[in-house]
Protein backbone atom coordinates (compact mmCIF):
# COMPACT_ATOMS: atom_id res chain seq x y z
CA UNK A 1 0.00 0.00 0.00
CA UNK A 2 1.37 3.07 -1.16
CA UNK A 3 1.60 6.70 0.89
CA UNK A 4 -0.51 8.18 -1.72
CA UNK A 5 -3.34 5.82 -2.06
CA UNK A 6 -2.96 5.38 2.00
CA UNK A 7 -3.39 10.10 1.78
CA UNK A 8 -6.00 9.30 -0.48
CA UNK A 9 -7.91 7.19 1.84
CA UNK A 10 -7.58 9.49 4.46
CA UNK A 11 -8.67 12.75 3.00
CA UNK A 12 -11.80 10.78 1.41
CA UNK A 13 -12.70 9.68 5.06
CA UNK A 14 -12.51 13.04 6.13
CA UNK A 15 -14.68 14.10 3.31
CA UNK A 16 -17.55 11.57 4.15
CA UNK A 17 -17.17 12.77 7.80
CA UNK A 18 -17.85 16.44 7.08
CA UNK A 19 -20.29 15.54 4.96
CA UNK A 20 -22.36 13.43 7.11
CA UNK A 21 -21.91 16.19 9.70
CA UNK A 22 -23.72 18.49 7.54
CA UNK A 23 -26.47 16.69 6.77
CA UNK A 24 -27.08 15.81 10.28
CA UNK A 25 -26.67 19.11 11.32
CA UNK A 26 -29.56 19.47 9.33
CA UNK A 27 -31.56 17.08 11.17
CA UNK A 28 -30.87 17.06 14.87
CA UNK A 29 -28.06 18.39 17.05
CA UNK A 30 -29.70 17.93 21.06
CA UNK A 31 -28.23 14.63 21.76
CA UNK A 32 -25.21 15.00 19.88
CA UNK A 33 -22.48 16.48 22.89
CA UNK A 34 -24.11 13.54 24.97
CA UNK A 35 -23.48 10.85 22.29
CA UNK A 36 -19.88 12.28 21.85
CA UNK A 37 -19.06 11.97 25.58
CA UNK A 38 -20.34 8.21 25.47
CA UNK A 39 -18.18 7.39 22.84
CA UNK A 40 -14.70 9.16 24.30
CA UNK A 41 -15.67 7.34 27.82
CA UNK A 42 -14.06 4.06 28.25
CA UNK A 43 -16.20 2.26 30.25
CA UNK A 44 -19.77 4.27 29.05
CA UNK A 45 -23.02 2.20 30.30
CA UNK A 46 -23.39 1.61 26.72
CA UNK A 47 -23.51 -0.96 24.03
CA UNK A 48 -20.92 -0.35 21.40
CA UNK A 49 -19.29 -1.36 18.33
CA UNK A 50 -15.87 0.57 17.22
CA UNK A 51 -13.98 -0.84 14.19
CA UNK A 52 -10.56 0.78 14.83
CA UNK A 53 -7.68 0.80 12.19
CA UNK A 54 -4.18 1.85 12.72
CA UNK A 55 -2.00 1.56 9.63
CA UNK A 56 1.59 2.16 10.69
CA UNK A 57 4.49 3.61 8.79
CA UNK A 58 7.93 2.28 8.25
CA UNK A 59 7.76 -1.20 9.93
CA UNK A 60 10.41 -3.52 9.39
CA UNK A 61 13.80 -3.31 7.82
CA UNK A 62 12.18 -2.74 3.93
CA UNK A 63 10.51 0.25 5.96
CA UNK A 64 6.77 -0.92 5.13
CA UNK A 65 3.21 -0.49 6.13
CA UNK A 66 1.48 -2.83 8.85
CA UNK A 67 -2.21 -2.23 9.26
CA UNK A 68 -4.20 -3.44 12.27
CA UNK A 69 -7.97 -3.37 12.24
CA UNK A 70 -9.33 -3.95 15.53
CA UNK A 71 -12.72 -5.10 16.38
CA UNK A 72 -13.80 -3.96 19.94
CA UNK A 73 -17.34 -4.79 21.33
CA UNK A 74 -18.56 -3.51 24.58
CA UNK A 75 -21.03 -4.63 26.44
CA UNK A 76 -21.84 -3.15 29.51
CA UNK A 77 -24.40 -5.36 32.67
CA UNK A 78 -25.24 -4.61 35.63
CA UNK A 79 -24.18 -6.37 38.59
CA UNK A 80 -25.88 -4.86 41.39
CA UNK A 81 -27.85 -1.92 42.29
CA UNK A 82 -24.73 -0.16 42.83
CA UNK A 83 -22.21 -1.77 40.80
CA UNK A 84 -21.53 -2.78 36.37
CA UNK A 85 -19.37 -5.05 35.19
CA UNK A 86 -17.95 -2.99 31.33
CA UNK A 87 -16.89 -5.90 29.07
CA UNK A 88 -14.01 -4.43 26.46
CA UNK A 89 -12.58 -6.95 23.63
CA UNK A 90 -10.17 -6.65 20.73
CA UNK A 91 -9.79 -8.46 18.26
CA UNK A 92 -7.27 -7.55 15.70
CA UNK A 93 -7.14 -8.25 12.29
CA UNK A 94 -3.58 -7.94 11.49
CA UNK A 95 -1.46 -7.41 7.96
CA UNK A 96 2.34 -7.69 8.85
CA UNK A 97 4.95 -7.00 6.25
CA UNK A 98 8.08 -8.85 6.38
CA UNK A 99 9.98 -8.12 9.78
CA UNK A 100 13.30 -9.83 8.38
CA UNK A 101 15.25 -9.87 5.46
CA UNK A 102 14.12 -12.97 3.27
CA UNK A 103 10.98 -13.40 5.15
CA UNK A 104 7.58 -12.39 3.55
CA UNK A 105 4.52 -10.71 4.32
CA UNK A 106 1.61 -12.65 6.12
CA UNK A 107 -1.71 -11.86 7.54
CA UNK A 108 -4.94 -12.83 9.55
CA UNK A 109 -6.48 -12.74 13.29
CA UNK A 110 -3.61 -12.01 15.81
CA UNK A 111 -4.15 -12.22 20.21
CA UNK A 112 -7.83 -11.65 21.26
CA UNK A 113 -7.50 -9.30 24.45
CA UNK A 114 -10.18 -9.09 27.32
CA UNK A 115 -10.71 -6.26 30.02
CA UNK A 116 -13.48 -6.65 32.83
CA UNK A 117 -13.93 -3.60 34.38
CA UNK A 118 -15.92 -3.35 37.60
CA UNK A 119 -17.75 0.31 37.77
CA UNK A 120 -19.74 1.77 40.23
CA UNK A 121 -23.34 3.00 38.66
CA UNK A 122 -22.57 6.58 40.40
CA UNK A 123 -18.85 8.65 40.23
CA UNK A 124 -16.97 9.01 43.04
CA UNK A 125 -16.92 13.01 43.48
CA UNK A 126 -16.86 13.12 39.69
CA UNK A 127 -14.46 10.93 38.83
CA UNK A 128 -16.09 7.75 36.37
CA UNK A 129 -13.71 4.55 37.57
CA UNK A 130 -13.24 1.14 36.91
CA UNK A 131 -10.99 -2.01 37.32
CA UNK A 132 -10.71 -5.68 36.97
CA UNK A 133 -8.99 -8.45 35.02
CA UNK A 134 -7.49 -8.53 31.79
CA UNK A 135 -6.47 -11.52 29.72
CA UNK A 136 -4.54 -11.94 26.17
CA UNK A 137 -5.41 -15.27 24.41
CA UNK A 138 -3.83 -17.05 22.07
CA UNK A 139 -5.89 -16.72 18.94
CA UNK A 140 -3.34 -15.82 16.28
CA UNK A 141 -4.04 -17.92 12.87
CA UNK A 142 0.01 -17.33 12.53
CA UNK A 143 2.59 -17.74 14.82
CA UNK A 144 4.17 -14.36 13.31
CA UNK A 145 0.82 -12.31 14.77
CA UNK A 146 1.12 -13.43 18.17
CA UNK A 147 2.45 -14.41 21.03
CA UNK A 148 1.29 -17.76 21.42
CA UNK A 149 0.93 -17.23 25.17
CA UNK A 150 -1.90 -16.77 27.75
CA UNK A 151 -1.66 -14.20 29.41
CA UNK A 152 -3.68 -12.21 32.55
CA UNK A 153 -3.28 -9.23 34.69
CA UNK A 154 -5.26 -6.09 35.48
CA UNK A 155 -6.68 -3.28 33.77
CA UNK A 156 -7.93 0.53 35.24
CA UNK A 157 -9.34 3.33 34.14
CA UNK A 158 -10.19 6.28 35.84
CA UNK A 159 -11.69 9.64 33.70
CA UNK A 160 -13.73 13.29 34.72
CA UNK A 161 -15.84 15.48 32.31
CA UNK A 162 -15.76 18.93 33.55
CA UNK A 163 -18.13 20.94 30.82
CA UNK A 164 -16.86 20.29 27.63
CA UNK A 165 -13.02 18.58 28.49
CA UNK A 166 -13.33 14.35 29.37
CA UNK A 167 -9.87 13.39 30.28
CA UNK A 168 -8.21 10.31 31.86
CA UNK A 169 -6.50 7.09 31.53
CA UNK A 170 -6.53 3.60 31.20
CA UNK A 171 -3.61 1.34 31.68
CA UNK A 172 -3.19 -2.61 31.32
CA UNK A 173 -0.32 -5.14 32.56
CA UNK A 174 -0.28 -8.36 31.59
CA UNK A 175 2.21 -11.68 31.62
CA UNK A 176 1.99 -14.38 30.42
CA UNK A 177 0.95 -17.76 32.32
CA UNK A 178 0.73 -20.57 29.88
CA UNK A 179 1.72 -21.16 26.39
CA UNK A 180 4.18 -22.42 24.14
CA UNK A 181 7.48 -23.07 25.86
CA UNK A 182 10.24 -22.14 22.97
CA UNK A 183 8.56 -18.52 22.45
CA UNK A 184 9.60 -15.72 24.95
CA UNK A 185 7.60 -14.97 28.26
CA UNK A 186 5.14 -11.93 27.91
CA UNK A 187 5.34 -8.93 30.56
CA UNK A 188 3.88 -5.97 29.11
CA UNK A 189 2.23 -2.91 29.91
CA UNK A 190 -0.24 -0.18 27.59
CA UNK A 191 -1.29 2.85 28.74
CA UNK A 192 -3.86 4.96 27.16
CA UNK A 193 -4.32 8.47 28.35
CA UNK A 194 -7.03 10.43 26.96
CA UNK A 195 -8.07 14.46 26.31
CA UNK A 196 -11.04 15.41 24.05
CA UNK A 197 -12.40 18.98 23.86
CA UNK A 198 -16.46 18.85 22.58
CA UNK A 199 -18.06 21.55 20.48
CA UNK A 200 -22.00 22.01 19.46
CA UNK A 201 -23.65 19.19 17.97
CA UNK A 202 -21.56 16.08 18.55
CA UNK A 203 -17.50 18.01 17.45
CA UNK A 204 -14.87 17.10 19.18
CA UNK A 205 -10.88 17.40 19.17
CA UNK A 206 -9.49 14.78 20.83
CA UNK A 207 -6.05 12.60 21.63
CA UNK A 208 -5.68 8.74 22.87
CA UNK A 209 -2.22 7.82 22.07
CA UNK A 210 -1.37 4.15 22.95
CA UNK A 211 1.70 4.04 24.80
CA UNK A 212 3.13 0.36 25.16
CA UNK A 213 6.17 -1.02 27.51
CA UNK A 214 7.65 -4.29 26.77
CA UNK A 215 9.41 -5.15 29.80
CA UNK A 216 11.22 -8.60 28.45
CA UNK A 217 12.83 -6.26 25.88
CA UNK A 218 16.05 -4.58 26.53
CA UNK A 219 16.22 -1.26 28.05
CA UNK A 220 16.35 0.63 24.85
CA UNK A 221 13.67 -1.28 22.81
CA UNK A 222 10.81 -1.33 25.49
CA UNK A 223 8.83 1.56 24.96
CA UNK A 224 6.51 2.94 22.45
CA UNK A 225 5.52 6.40 22.73
CA UNK A 226 3.49 8.31 20.54
CA UNK A 227 2.35 11.62 20.77
CA UNK A 228 -0.55 13.14 18.39
CA UNK A 229 -4.22 13.43 17.87
CA UNK A 230 -7.01 14.72 16.04
CA UNK A 231 -10.73 14.78 16.04
CA UNK A 232 -14.36 13.56 15.12
CA UNK A 233 -17.83 13.50 15.28
CA UNK A 234 -20.59 11.98 17.38
CA UNK A 235 -24.24 11.96 15.15
CA UNK A 236 -27.27 9.57 14.21
CA UNK A 237 -28.64 8.68 10.54
CA UNK A 238 -32.20 8.06 11.41
CA UNK A 239 -32.06 6.40 14.66
CA UNK A 240 -29.24 4.34 14.81
CA UNK A 241 -25.72 6.70 16.95
CA UNK A 242 -22.46 6.48 15.32
CA UNK A 243 -18.96 8.41 15.93
CA UNK A 244 -16.29 9.20 13.28
CA UNK A 245 -12.52 10.00 14.26
CA UNK A 246 -9.54 10.56 12.39
CA UNK A 247 -5.62 10.77 15.21
CA UNK A 248 -2.57 10.70 13.82
CA UNK A 249 0.55 10.16 15.83
CA UNK A 250 4.50 9.99 15.57
CA UNK A 251 6.66 7.57 17.29
CA UNK A 252 9.18 9.88 19.82
CA UNK A 253 10.56 6.42 21.52
CA UNK A 254 10.07 2.97 19.33
CA UNK A 255 11.91 -0.57 19.28
CA UNK A 256 14.06 -0.54 16.22
CA UNK A 257 11.54 -2.86 14.33
CA UNK A 258 8.34 -0.65 14.98
CA UNK A 259 6.76 2.30 12.58
CA UNK A 260 8.00 5.78 12.73
CA UNK A 261 3.76 7.13 12.72
CA UNK A 262 0.25 5.98 12.94
CA UNK A 263 -2.47 6.85 10.92
CA UNK A 264 -6.02 5.89 13.41
CA UNK A 265 -9.52 6.30 11.66
CA UNK A 266 -12.07 4.54 13.55
CA UNK A 267 -15.76 4.21 12.76
CA UNK A 268 -18.65 3.13 15.47
CA UNK A 269 -22.09 2.35 16.22
CA UNK A 270 -23.59 3.23 19.54
CA UNK A 271 -26.62 1.69 20.91
CA UNK A 272 -27.84 3.56 24.00
CA UNK A 273 -31.07 2.70 25.71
Amino acid sequence: MGSTNTAAAAVSWMVALFATGSYCSRSYAQDAPELAKLVQNPIAKVISLPLQNNLTFGVGPDHDPQNVLNIQPVLPLRLTADWNVITRTIIPVVYEPALAPGAGATGGLGDTSLALYFSPVRPYRSVIWGVGPAFSFATATRKELGQQKLSAGVSAVALTIQGPWLAGALVTEVASIAGVEYRKNVNQMLVQPFVNYNFPRGWYLTSSPIITANWKAAGSQQWTVPIGGGGGRAFRVGKQALNASIQAFGNVARPHEAGNWTLRMQFQLLFPK
